[in-house]
């Protein structure tokens, strides 16, 4: 399976995350998962293409060309490419994945979560979509969402649409696991 996982650059975030990152990365590449990231050398999504070099897995980077300056890029995927803007980033990431994992994360990442949720709901693809909660990281995203429920922004099929935990085997354990047979669209449409 190709996945695409998503996280942020920083390296100044706490090591833990770090660690759960590369270890996502072994497991992945232990399980013959081949790694679609966006090519960064640092933060999670250097953490995460450490751990999958480690296991001999197959990466490959997706960046805009802009970044393409020293100590940027991860320099060790089997495959890089290179798009004019983030926009193109995004779409050929989700072009070449078969899932989705968002790690921790600022600003892009959470952007990138939001569209390929947004997507889902949508029925624009049918890849499962799961958060590696690290840290209980995303528990106030969540509490957020939820919120969004019960005040009726957001339907409650929009919950059921992405997996989360905070156990890396477990997330691959969902995304192997994964059967879509429903019809999202058809659940939620306003009569």
């Amino acid at each position: 399976m190709r996945i695409c996982v998503y996280g942020a650059a920083s390296d100044e975030i706490d090591h833990s995350y770090l660690d759960s990152a590369e270890s996502l990365g072994q497991k992945m590449a232990k399980r013959s998962h081949s790694l679609i990231f966006g090519g960064g050398a640092s933060g999670i999504m250097g953490a995460v293409a450490r751990g999958m070099k480690s296991g001999d897995g197959y990466i490959v980077g997706v960046s805009p060309s802009f970044f393409n300056v020293d100590g940027i890029l991860y320099d060790e995927c089997d495959e890089m490419i290179y798009t004019d803007t983030m926009r193109q980033r995004k779409q050929k990431m989700e072009e070449l994945c078969d899932a989705f994992i968002v790690g921790v994360g600022g600003i892009g990442t959470f952007e990138e979560f939001f569209e390929i949720l947004t997507l889902r709901s949508l029925d624009r693809h049918k890849k499962p979509i799961a958060i590696l909660n690290t840290n209980g990281y995303y528990d106030s995203l969540i509490k957020f969402l939820e919120d969004g429920v019960n005040q009726k922004f957001l339907k409650k099929e929009n919950l059921e649409l992405f997996f989360i935990s905070d156990d890396e085997k477990e997330i691959l354990d969902f995304l192997e696991n994964y059967h879509d047979d429903t019809d999202y669209i058809e659940k939620t449409r306003f009569n």
